[in-house]
């Protein structure tokens, strides 16, 4: 045999397909195991948030209401934080899409807008009967922190208001000069400070905001 045909002979190409397939099939069901213990770990912190109403409990106590290991739990997450950061994502992620479905149902881009800010400014401010530490509690904390994470949890928010107000542009329904993405930017942190500020607002000194009046406020800065 010649050097050639050996170096041919041991390529990674040249593996049995059987190989392959059980390799495959193996990445596989370990992909799957994983995303299967990851997701009792998140529920069993989603209940605990549901019951407590507070992000205020122990890794212990995610790790005996999963009924998995501690060990298991540190595979997959470096502490509560990560934990915590990754049930704030989701809930951001279906947020949005909640935001979304409102949106789309309208016709005009300028109501999609309008429907978004005010579905965004319901969802993100305090009510009694819906506590959402999540949002209240935890994501203060997080955007003096870790400012980054803020950033990367808020981007399918943002890429959505951006989509939003570009078809409004498209439309001739903006401003000139006016920048979507940056729109967007500004839209959503002023909405989202104003909903989550609302609970501590004194009626003598500062009536609280509703929807109607914050897209008001902000559809001015961008709206034509």
């Amino acid at each position: 045999m010649t050097q050639n045909t050996e170096v041919l002979a041991s390529a990674p190409g040249d593996e049995p397909a059987w190989k392959q397939r059980a390799v495959e099939r193996s990445t596989r069901a370990a992909k799957l195991r994983a995303e299967q213990r990851v997701q009792r770990f998140l529920d069993a912190a989603q209940a605990l948030i549901t019951k407590t109403g507070s992000t205020d409990f122990t890794v212990q106590q995610v790790v005996d209401a999963s009924k998995q290991s501690l060990r298991s739990f540190y595979q997959h997450f470096d502490g509560k934080h990560e934990l915590l950061l990754a049930l704030f994502e989701d809930a951001l992620r279906r947020a949005t899409d909640q935001i979304r479905a409102a949106a789309t149902a309208q016709g005009d881009p300028l109501d999609r807008v309008r429907v978004a800010v005010q579905s965004l400014f319901e969802l993100s401010r305090p009510a009694p009967a819906a506590q959402r530490p999540l949002f209240t509690d935890f994501a203060p904390r997080l955007l003096i922190s870790h400012p980054a994470e803020v950033r990367g949890a808020h981007a399918p928010l943002l890429a959505l208001l951006t989509e939003l107000l570009t078809e409004a542009e498209e439309a001739g329904q903006l401003r000139t000069g006016v920048n979507p993405r940056r729109a967007a930017a500004l839209t959503m942190q002023t909405v989202m400070f104003v909903a989550q500020s609302a609970g501590v607002c004194d009626e003598e000194d500062l009536p609280v905001l509703n929807a109607d009046e914050v897209w008001d406020f902000c559809s001015r800065g961008f709206a034509g």
